[in-house]
């Protein structure tokens, strides 16, 4: 799951630039809030659940291992 999301990031909104699981996506710039609406519709055809608009947080999507362990929460 985390290479899914990872490979979307690097592929699809980063144009092939490499990030760590823990560079800052947001405060950087590396994506921008039309790109954070792409990731959120990824994650939901990702898990087949709807991402509620209060959960699209900067807690919940700063980096690659905040949006795996958001991931991980909401399929538990």
């Amino acid at each position: 799951m985390k290479d899914k999301i990872t490979r979307f990031i690097i592929e699809d909104l980063l144009s092939g630039m490499q990030v760590s699981d823990q560079d800052d996506l947001l405060l950087n710039g590396l994506i921008d809030s039309i790109g954070v609406m792409r990731l959120v519709s990824f994650i939901e055809v990702l898990i087949d659940k709807p991402v509620p608009p209060e959960d699209v947080t900067l807690e919940h999507f700063v980096n690659i291992d905040a949006i795996y362990n958001y991931i991980e929460q909401r399929e538990s």
